[in-house]
């Protein structure tokens, strides 16, 4: 993996207090995005999370200086963003769409912002021949892009954004339009280019995997204001709120008794056992809480049948096998709750009606306010 070469004075975009209203009817006004602050550190990737309507994408659009915020500021290394058109600002976007032109080739899609920023013809070329090659387009350099797949049209918009040296590249969901296995591999390209350049990127997507896999740090919106901004693996083991928790990746929320909370740990009565599990700041003496675990961190071991569901055993209501993994839905008196096992052994496999005990390693849990 190449370092990133971003000087650490460049690449930090500076959001504060950032509203946008949009009029609705009867005269009245929505936030689609409600007073956020963000700051950026230089050549990271940052990623903007949320379901449609979360405000991401209008946060971007601000950003690039194609939506004018109602209130708040935009600086990118100091330098006020607000007064500037997006053709003068110092980034470039990749769009959903490509936006590519289709009376033009590969090579002059790439070089139409040079062209329009009158870099001299030699280095122009130059600069275009890097861009290509980078991302592996050189012989297709004289196609027009309906000659392309999606992923090599994709890749067009990639290197037309990189030849302008930005000093920030802009997402807005670039991998919706192609099928499952080519945005996996369009993942990698993003990355690794994004690594090498060492620019900032800000991203948006609503697809977690995409988030998971190539972000730095990820911001969780909904309803125009900020859930949770972390690394991803926090994002994942320790969400702030059950919105997060349920908005990312699989989860079980398993109804909890709280005892105590001492120094981030909660003492709880969960499948009819007391654990002392980590809990979230927000978990204070007296709450209601649940209990968050993975599906993958769930345990089910055969255990002799009983005439009721007690404590921690459970009855499987559906067993699925995907090959890889085999996910159990198990009737507990908690509710009900998924299990997933890897790389299952097909005659271990249990089967509906089976009754089992259930389990989770008490580092894997965490405690919720509900």
């Amino acid at each position: 993996m190449s370092t990133p070469q971003t000087p650490a004075s460049t690449g930090v975009v500076q959001i504060t207090a950032l509203r946008k209203l949009f009029p609705t009817d009867g005269g009245r006004t929505f936030a689609a995005v409600d007073g956020i602050d963000l700051a950026t550190t230089p050549g990271e990737f940052l990623t903007l999370l949320g379901p449609s309507g979360c405000g991401k994408t209008t946060t971007l659009r601000m950003v690039a200086g194609f939506e004018t915020p109602t209130e708040g500021a935009i600086t990118l290394d100091g330098q006020d963003m607000l007064r500037l058109t997006p053709d003068k600002r110092p980034m470039s976007m990749v769009f959903q769409s490509y936006a590519l032109f289709p009376h033009m080739t590969v090579r002059e899609n790439v070089a139409y912002g040079l062209k329009l920023a009158k870099t001299p013809p030699d280095q122009r070329k130059a600069k275009v021949d890097k861009s290509l090659e980078s991302m592996g387009l050189t012989t297709m350099a004289e196609r027009a892009p309906n000659q392309l797949s999606g992923g090599q049209q994709q890749r067009v918009a990639l290197a037309r954004a990189m030849v302008m040296s930005p000093k920030v590249l802009l997402f807005d969901e670039p991998l919706s339009n192609l099928d499952a296995k080519l945005r996996v591999q369009m993942r990698s390209e993003i990355r690794r280019m994004q690594q090498e350049a060492g620019i900032t990127a800000l991203y948006v997507t609503h697809d977690q995997d995409e988030a998971m896999s190539l972000s730095d740090r990820i911001l969780v919106m909904n309803k125009g204001l900020i859930e949770q901004l972390g690394k991803p693996a926090d994002i994942y083991r320790k969400p702030n709120t059950k919105f997060v928790a349920d908005f990312i990746g699989e989860a079980n929320f398993v109804a909890a008794t709280l005892t105590s909370v001492r120094d981030g740990m909660a003492r709880v009565q969960v499948f009819g056992e007391d654990r002392t599990i980590p809990a979230t700041p927000g978990v204070v003496d007296g709450a209601t809480v649940e209990v968050l675990v993975r599906p993958e961190s769930m345990t089910v071991t055969p255990a002799p049948q009983a005439a009721d569901i007690i404590g921690n055993t459970g009855q499987i209501l559906t067993a699925v096998f995907y090959g890889s993994v085999v996910e159990y839905l198990v009737a507990t008196n908690a509710g009900k709750v998924k299990v997933v096992v890897s790389d299952p052994d097909a005659d271990a496999i249990l089967q509906p009606g089976e009754h089992v005990a259930i389990d989770f390693p008490t580092d894997r849990g965490w405690v919720l306010p509900v």
